[in-house]
């Protein structure tokens, strides 16, 4: 399925509205054809947008990558962290640009939705930095370094469509349809339906419409138009011959038809059917590939050991034969009956370089012809053996190689071709934050960094909270919700994770201090004649300490709803009461992914259904700044009352 530009014209405008305020905090290689990009907002839900050679929209899912993609390293180096600025189309062609800012720098990534499609990354001058393929044809060349030249525009302007500009259709010699798909460059679809629509003859000759036909078609495009551009959708998915989605219905449709929420969400399901039935190929190719690599080997390594079993028999022979010789009266290998024996058995006595040697199929064995002939039996009986043991360690690598590839036969179909593909589920406001809840069900927030400290203060703060924050520099915020009346267990609690999440962490300082005061001791402004960095708060008034004695934190995964599972990191005791499995850590110890990576295959051993929709980026994001070391693994209790109800069930 190809994007039509009056398509991306509805994209670009829907997109657009819903990225404001949004940068990239990562971005994921899908396959060579397609990027996705992870939006963060501090306030709003992320947002995934896949950019491929397809086009661009908001997909749900999140595929894991299929093959590599050769932009992706320069994607992350030049755009993480930068402001996704605006989305804009060129003209009315399928062509898209996306201008991303910060930190001093422009780059504009250029989406090609025609053809074979393009992805570009250029400077704000649009030189050309990086690129899917290079374009060198008639009207544009495309390469690194050069200047992003635009294919020429299509003749007429769709979105602005005046009588006077079918006034060549009056009088071309051309098949009407013909002449409309190519002047406004319209997808053959679209063409059908305008013509169906206004009940004309697609066929007929354009200077045999009459004015009445022209006005219609005319008419009907414009409405087409108007619909698409506007969301005026009733978007359904065609599925026939090909599948496609529609944002609004075009006269008769045929095949299996399934209404969408809307165009975005049906693009989403097409294209992403797309990439994994095209990764399904990749894959597929890939292990047929390895499959007929380790038949080969197999056979390759089944002929050596043939071969030297071969070798090993015939210098056997060759030996026993000297017997033979002894027995007919022959004392020297170099008589010529003792020649003419040795040839009998395929072998013949030669000299190099003034050394003798006997050659049995290609084998060079150096003998002494002064030496008796049982002594030379000997010597070949020993080089049989060296070729024998040989034999051993062949047959030992071929069997290594027969399990390997008994067990990638011994795949189902489906799991060679399995492709993990992970619903993007729609997070709480709370968990753009750190966030756990208290052995007493209460939600604690703090801050990740300046900006969401700030949000945490500025935005969720209420006269009933409880505000924390380490006696130390580089602390968040932590706010214990409907805090007031809180029982003691949770202001520790709270207190305890401050101290935790802070530089203390980082730094392994025991014995750091948290405090908590009253939502009005907070002021959000500096005093006269002072500035507060970003994230800063003012505290006034009395401030009630807590001690946290230790460092100690668990990683949990938590039970939402009853599909819905989140990570979630805090405390120990309230994470093993809240969580179906934990893991406890201390600082020190590995860095913060190769930790993640290694709580994710524990997690894995307990409740691998559930751990394997929630991706590493999660796990890394749940840990705090800096090293951690494990010190326990277990199932939470919420896992433990699960199986006791089983039991009773």
């Amino acid at each position: 399925m190809a994007l039509a530009g009056i398509e991306l014209r509805y994209l670009v405008e829907k997109i657009s509205e819903q990225v404001q305020g949004y940068y990239i905090s990562n971005i994921y290689g899908i396959t060579k054809d397609s990027i996705l990009f992870k939006l963060h907002h501090t306030e709003k839900s992320d947002l995934f947008m896949m950019i491929s050679t397809s086009g661009v929209w908001l997909t749900a899912v999140k595929i894991d990558q299929l093959e590599p993609n050769k932009l992706l390293k320069r994607l992350r180096s030049d755009l993480l962290r930068l402001k996704l600025k605006k989305i804009e189309q060129i003209g009315a062609e399928r062509i898209a640009y996306f201008t991303f800012e910060g930190f001093g720098k422009e780059f504009v990534l250029v989406g090609e939705f025609f053809r074979d499609g393009n992805i570009l990354l250029c400077n704000n001058e649009m030189k050309i930095l990086a690129l899917q393929h290079s374009i060198e044809v008639r009207h544009r060349k495309l390469s690194v370094g050069l200047e992003y030249a635009q294919p020429p525009e299509s003749e007429l302007d769709i979105f602005n469509m005046k009588e006077s500009d079918l006034d060549e259709l009056k009088t071309t010699d051309l098949v009407s349809a013909k002449w409309l798909g190519r002047k406004l460059g319209l997808p053959k679809k679209y063409v059908e339906a305008v013509f169906e629509i206004a009940n004309i003859n697609p066929k007929k000759i354009g200077n045999l419409l009459t004015a009445e036909e022209i006005k219609a078609i005319l008419e009907t495009v414009k409405r087409i138009v108007s619909d698409v551009i506007s969301g005026n959708h009733e978007a359904v998915i065609v599925r026939n011959e090909k599948t496609e989605v529609l944002p609004v219905k075009l006269g008769k449709l045929e095949g299996e038809i399934t209404p969408v929420k809307n165009f975005i969400e049906g693009l989403d399901t097409v294209f992403t059917e797309s990439i994994i039935e095209n990764g399904k190929m990749v894959q597929s190719s890939g292990s047929d590939k390895k499959i007929k690599q380790m038949e080969t080997q197999i056979s390759e390594q089944q002929k050596a050991i043939e071969t030297v079993k071969e070798k090993s028999k015939n210098i056997t022979n060759v030996a026993n034969s000297l017997f033979e010789m002894v027995s007919n009266g022959i004392v020297s290998i170099e008589e010529d009956s003792a020649q003419k024996i040795l040839s009998n058995y395929n072998a013949k006595l030669i000299s190099e370089k003034g050394i003798s040697l006997i050659v049995v199929q290609d084998e060079k064995i150096k003998i002494n012809t002064k030496s008796a002939l049982q002594s030379i039996a000997s010597v070949l009986f020993n080089e049989a053996k060296k070729q024998s043991g040989a034999i051993g360690s062949i047959q030992a690598i071929k069997e290594k190689t027969e399990k390997k590839l008994e067990k990638f036969l011994s795949k189902t179909e489906s799991e060679k071709d399995l492709i993990v593909v992970s619903e993007i589920r729609k997070k709480s406001w709370y968990e753009r934050y750190r966030w756990f809840f208290t052995t007493d069900g209460i939600l604690a927030i703090g801050g990740r960094d300046a900006a969401s400290n700030s949000a945490v203060i500025r935005k969720h703060l209420v006269n009933n909270d409880r505000v924390f924050h380490g006696d130390i520099f580089g602390s968040p915020f932590f706010i214990l919700k409907e805090g007031e009346n809180a029982p003691i267990s949770s202001m520790n609690e709270v207190s305890h994770a401050t101290v935790c999440f802070s530089r203390a962490w980082r730094e392994g300082l025991y014995g750091v201090s948290a405090f908590w005061v009253n939502p009005e001791q907070v002021k959000k402004s500096a005093p006269s004649g002072e500035f507060l960095p970003k994230g800063s708060f003012t505290i006034e008034g009395q401030r009630n300490f807590i001690k946290s004695e230790t460092l100690r934190l668990a990683v949990g995964i938590m039970q939402q709803d009853d599909n819905d599972y989140v990570l979630t990191c805090g405390p120990p005791e309230p994470i093993k009461k809240n969580s179906i499995c934990y893991a406890i850590i201390e600082p020190h110890g590995l860095e913060m992914v190769e930790a993640a990576k290694k709580i994710r295959i524990e997690f894995l051993k307990i409740q691998e259904d559930v751990t394997k929709k929630i991706n590493i980026d999660e796990f890394v994001r749940a840990l705090p700044a800096g090293k951690s070391q494990i010190i326990e693994i277990g199932e939470g209790d919420l896992q433990k009352e699960s199986l006791i109800d089983n039991e009773f069930d």
